[in-house]
């Protein structure tokens, strides 16, 4: 995922993640920000893999 994707996506969702924290629900915002970072690493570790298996053919 492109860099300039990540950070459009992160500004979109600044203030409802910043309204759950107002609410006393800062543990709801951190668990999403994880689970988002979590599918782009996931995604940057399957292009790493594929590049890696072409490399090796």
């Amino acid at each position: 995922m492109k860099l300039s994707y990540m950070i459009i996506i992160l500004l979109i969702f600044a203030w409802p993640l910043y309204y759950l924290y107002e609410l006393q629900l800062g543990a709801i915002s951190f668990l999403l920000l994880a689970i988002f970072f979590l599918v782009v690493s996931i995604k940057e570790y399957k292009k790493f893999r594929q590049q890696k298996e072409k490399e090796q053919d």
